[in-house]
């Protein structure tokens, strides 16, 4: 290569160079900002965290040797007042000599970097102090969820050309050359070279750097702006946040060995689309490095997406085939999950087209979507690197036909995973039996409780809400997505016919022995009440919640056509309730004027024309007093009116919530949106003729 040619091949290495640094500094300088809020929210929330603790705890850090009745005479009442105070203002204090202060100052001083090292950070809604956190995390996130990886490529590109265009720099000379010695030309030759070989994929890498460094460089969104988008996504504020922070992850009790494999584990993120929280990360890398585990997180924390993490890991490896085992009514979710979150083609192996796309799965790869009744159809093949199976509970009965299939699975494959969130529900056996199926050789103990526990350590992981959300909202929302049954489907197409709005909407009902929504909303209620929780469950129909009703076996309904005084009766007599109890409720009936604090699990059965109506109504139980964390359920049906509402009113969402959130006022002011519901009928209803006759 001559050196005209050198020269060329250095000038575009150098300006890919330019472009990395140049979104590193953009990026670094983001960061700062939002790393700049955090510490300052950080130090409110300690502050806030000190003025709460009684000066008494002064004492605790001295071993009860320190006297704090003299503080206490003088008016100090909190650690955060002696925290203000410097020793010559202690000193000053009627019985406070030299020594005692100093004393007094460094115990407060202890308190202070305690809670500055645990404090966690929450985001409180409309709170001046968290607006700057929110709006620096805004443009982080705005960059995109590939960002982690344009920064890693771009120091990838620094630091592999940068080396290389300092040693290749004699040969972009015939000058430089002449005055070189033989090595320094022999290695300015070998650089060229090395640049030459590398340059197409750092050129490739470099590709999406200028518009990384233009969404880094937009303005910053303003307040409301930044509170609504938040509303929107928290969680993946909360995940940023996280890993700025430099998240706490709770392990569960495992022995040595096993956290020692767990935290060696890399996780590779090539193929996933999704930050993990830090116990989400640790979940995938546990089920990673010990390959047949049950991850038995509560319900609400994302077991999923630790699932996901983990098959995305096994496919930048190399691994071609995986497989999701699931009931029928959450394959269209772990369908959208893994295609929202991975770059891995998710293949549904359920329904008219089950053959066909079976078929392309085994040939072409990717992570096939099976029910846990319909597994047994399918031959187990050693070709699959990961089994997941969802609901891992519903096997918990080795007599059964389901249970068998995935017995006969587990035996062929080399990884398991099992996801539940109650892999007890009743007897001691039920978890003895789903640990039979991951790890048939593990030693279960016999013993109690403790000894129990112990024995089952290195293939079982648990983590609650309380261990591992510090800092979130009391709210977790799911959409819970769900294919008509061919009963509601001909119900659908019939009402979509006669022009019927309200007989689309609540279609998905219409035959209960086969209704996908009404499984699905079973299987909901049964999960809380394994878990002892409260459930309310909205309609907008009260035929609707007549069938949910004969299905639960409740009569609990508060409806439109009850007197204030009656409603308020069902509500006094759900709260009282001990544990687990069901209160359905017209949305507009409920959803307005009570206190449904004692629900901590919301269903709503159908999306509302008003994005106002269900906030109202999610609001009922998400408000003060509420003890638990909130999980919202919405049960939607993918190619229906549901899908077609969720699309037309999004952009009058966002609009709906930035007024709302906005005021405390706006949740009785729902009208302060112009939703003309007849327009919006007649729009869609026009829309599924056209799909349906297609």
């Amino acid at each position: 290569m001559g050196v005209r040619e050198a020269d060329d091949l250095c000038r575009v290495a150098e300006g890919l160079v330019r472009t990395a640094r140049t979104l590193l500094a953009d990026h670094a300088a983001v960061q700062a900002q939002a790393l700049t809020a955090l510490d300052t929210l950080r130090k409110h929330t300690v502050r806030d965290d000190l003025a709460r603790m009684p000066v008494a705890r002064l004492k605790d850090v001295t071993g009860g040797r320190l006297r704090t009745g003299v503080l206490e005479r003088s008016g100090i009442t909190t650690v955060l007042q002696v925290h203000d105070m410097s020793a010559y203002r202690l000193q000053e204090l009627p019985g406070v000599g030299a020594q005692t202060a100093r004393q007094i100052r460094a115990a407060a001083d202890q308190i202070e970097e305690a809670a500055r090292q645990l404090a966690s950070v929450r985001i409180e809604r409309d709170d001046w102090k968290s607006e700057a956190l929110v709006v620096a995390l805004k443009r982080l996130l705005d960059a995109g969820t590939e960002l982690p990886f344009h920064v890693r490529a771009a120091r990838d590109v620094d630091s592999t050309l940068s080396p290389l265009l300092k040693a290749a720099h004699p040969a972009r000379s015939r000058w430089r050359l002449l005055t070189a010695s033989r090595r320094r030309r022999a290695e300015a030759y070998e650089a060229v070279e090395a640049i030459d070989a590398t340059l197409d994929q750092a050129a490739q890498a470099g590709r999406e750097f200028p518009q990384v460094i233009t969404d880094l460089l937009r303005p910053p969104a303003s307040g409301p702006e930044a509170w609504g988008d938040f509303e929107f996504r928290s969680a993946d504020y909360y995940a940023l946040l996280a890993d700025l922070a430099g998240e706490r992850v709770t392990e569960g009790v495992l022995p040595d060995d096993v956290l020692a494999r767990v935290n060696a584990q890399p996780l590779d993120d090539a193929f996933r689309r999704v930050s993990l929280r830090g116990y989400q990360s640790f979940g995938a890398r546990f089920a990673l490095a010990q390959k047949r585990v049950i991850i038995g997180d509560e319900m609400g924390l994302g077991k999923s997406i630790e699932a996901i993490a983990a098959l995305a890991h096994l496919a930048a490896e190399g691994a071609t085939h995986f497989l999701v085992v699931c009931p029928a009514s959450v394959v269209v979710n772990w369908v959208r999950e893994i295609e929202a979150r991975s770059t891995l083609k998710a293949q549904k192996i359920h329904g008219p087209r089950r053959e066909a796309a079976l078929d392309e799965w085994e040939q072409e790869g990717g992570v096939a979507v099976a029910t846990l009744d319909g597994l047994h159809r399918l031959t187990p093949t050693a070709a699959v690197a990961m089994l997941v199976v969802d609901e891992a509970h519903y096997v918990k009965n080795p007599a059964t036909k389901r249970a068998k299939a995935v017995a006969a699975w587990c035996q062929t494959v080399e990884r398991v995973l099992f996801l539940t969130g109650t892999p007890m529900e009743n007897r001691v056996e039920e978890f003895r039996a789903l640990v039979a199926h991951v790890n048939p050789g593990l030693e279960i103990s016999q013993g109690g409780p403790q000894a129990f526990r112990k024995s089952v350590a290195a293939a079982y992981l648990r983590r609650n809400q309380e261990d591992v959300l510090h800092e979130l909202p009391d709210r977790v929302e799911a959409d819970e997505w769900v294919e008509f049954s061919g009963d509601d489907l001909d119900a659908y197409r019939q009402a979509v016919a006669d022009r019927h709005f309200p007989r689309m909407r609540r279609a998905a009902f219409a035959h209960p022995a086969t209704s996908a929504k009404l499984k699905r909303l079973t299987e909901l209620v049964e999960d809380a009440e394994a878990n002892g929780l409260k459930v309310i469950v909205f309609s907008y129909f009260r035929d609707v919640l007549n069938v949910v009703g004969e299905r639960l076996g409740t009569e609990r309904k508060l409806t439109g056509d009850l007197d204030p005084d009656r409603r308020q009766e069902l509500v006094d007599a759900f709260s009282a309730t001990t544990g687990h109890a069901v209160l359905l409720s017209q949305i507009v009936a409920g959803g307005v004027g009570l206190n449904l604090q004692a629900a901590s699990v919301v269903i709503i059965c159908e999306p509302q024309l008003k994005p106002s109506t269900e906030t109202q109504a999610i609001a009922r139980a998400h408000r003060m007093g509420q003890t638990r964390k909130v999980q919202v359920h919405r049960l939607l049906a993918v190619d229906s009116v549901d899908q077609r509402l969720l699309e037309i009113l999004a952009a009058k969402t966002q609009r709906f919530d930035e007024y709302a959130r906005r005021s405390d006022l706006a949740e009785s002011s729902p009208a302060a949106v112009d939703i003309s519901e007849q327009a919006l009928a007649h729009q869609i209803i026009e829309e599924e003729q056209r799909r349906l006759l297609s």
